[in-house]
């Protein structure tokens, strides 16, 4: 038969909360980093494809 589990402090869930939306925090301000570097062309750790003008020169 089912049991509920124990109720979690409110320190617990504050602690919980806080390692979670750190954890959030982190990852916004890595992406927002990357984000910026590699509209300025500067990204070392990113790789996407790039237009080729030379190629619509040929046509």
């Amino acid at each position: 038969m089912a049991v509920p589990k124990k109720k979690r402090s409110k320190s617990k869930r504050n602690m919980h909360r806080a390692v979670w939306k750190k954890k959030a925090e982190l990852q916004a301000q890595r992406a927002l980093s990357l984000g910026k570097s590699v509209l300025t062309n500067r990204s070392n750790s990113f790789e996407y494809p790039q237009d080729d003008e030379d190629e619509d020169d040929d046509e």
